[in-house]
């Protein structure tokens, strides 16, 4: 049906004021700051990213579970997104709430929080699965999944963080992240000046063996840093062995991402950090490294276990 004069005239008006806003916007952007480049933008939103994060992980054990929560739910989102357009049909919003509740009910309740919404999210599943008879068991697999992936796997980070007294589990915390963001940059560097063996063609074109390499090198690097850390007791010889296997974790959840992706048609999960992509292009590394992570210091004996842990 034709929409009536009036609200034609109305949504007219509305184009019109955003447009003005845009414009005054504009007016008052410094003029070292309009028409910017691909690489100037990507670094803005990457500063601004690496400033909040590094901020929430340093301030409290609270901060870093907000930002985690925030981290799960968007990643959430973005992932259950790609899956509709490869043919699936996810429960979002029971997605979203486990994957935000996994980082807040491991923090309260230990170990024993992520096992309460896993088998509560599981029943949630069941009961759509049962009532709504468009649904699929790929459906609920895949919103099961996602909840787990986004959410669950970055709890890892809230046992790290939470094992050390402040501000020690905030500096071993920020240590992952930067041996994440080491293996990704070291991969970026030399992959794209070095790089002539292709590492996974099929699912991930750009990346190279001479990059992965690189990459791994500079995980390890940032692990051996963490021996310094009160608290932690872990030897440069165990350091360098887990910074390989946090490397490696890196890379396989970078590639997991990208299968994703180009199974959904997908160039970017998303457009919230613009030169980027999506928060889930920028975190799919970390998800399974924060939880390899907290099962090497643990399972090893490098950093005390938490209160509650079970």
């Amino acid at each position: 049906m034709a929409p009536r004069p009036d609200e034609q005239a109305e949504a007219e008006d509305d184009r019109s004021r955003t447009g003005r806003i845009k414009d005054f916007a504009y007016e008052k952007t410094p003029e070292k700051l309009k028409n910017a480049t691909d690489l100037q933008v990507r670094f803005r939103t990457g500063f601004v990213y690496v400033a909040l994060s590094v901020l929430c992980i340093l301030v409290s054990d609270w901060t870093t579970v907000a930002f985690l929560v925030a981290t799960a739910g968007i990643t959430a989102g973005e992932f259950y997104y790609m899956l509709r357009s490869d043919a699936k049909l996810p429960n979002e919003m029971l997605g979203i709430i486990a994957a935000m509740l996994y980082p807040l009910s491991v923090f309260l309740l230990g170990l024993n929080g992520a096992l309460y919404v896993s088998l509560a999210l599981l029943l949630a599943l069941i009961v759509w699965y049962v009532f709504w008879m468009r649904a699929r068991v790929p459906d609920v697999g895949v919103s099961f999944f996602g909840a787990a992936y986004c959410g669950m796997l970055l709890s890892g980070l809230v046992v790290v963080r939470t094992a050390l007294p402040q501000p020690w589990g905030g500096v071993l915390a920020l240590g992952i992240f930067l041996s994440v963001w080491a293996n990704d940059s070291f991969a970026y560097l030399v992959g794209s000046k070095f790089g002539k063996h292709k590492l996974a063609p099929r699912t991930s074109p750009k990346k190279s063996w001479e990059g992965f390499i690189a990459g791994l090198v500079g995980s390890a690097a940032f692990w051996c840093l963490m021996t310094l850390i009160p608290g932690v007791t872990m030897s440069i010889p165990q350091a360098m062995a887990f910074g390989l296997i946090s490397g490696l974790m890196g890379v396989l959840g970078d590639l997991a991402e990208s299968r994703i992706k180009r199974n959904s048609g997908f160039k970017d999960s998303g457009t919230i950090m613009p030169g980027h992509g999506g928060l889930l292009d920028r975190c799919d590394s970390l998800f399974l490294v924060a939880v390899t992570s907290a099962i090497l210091l643990l399972g090893f004996g490098c950093i005390p276990f938490p209160v509650p842990l079970i």
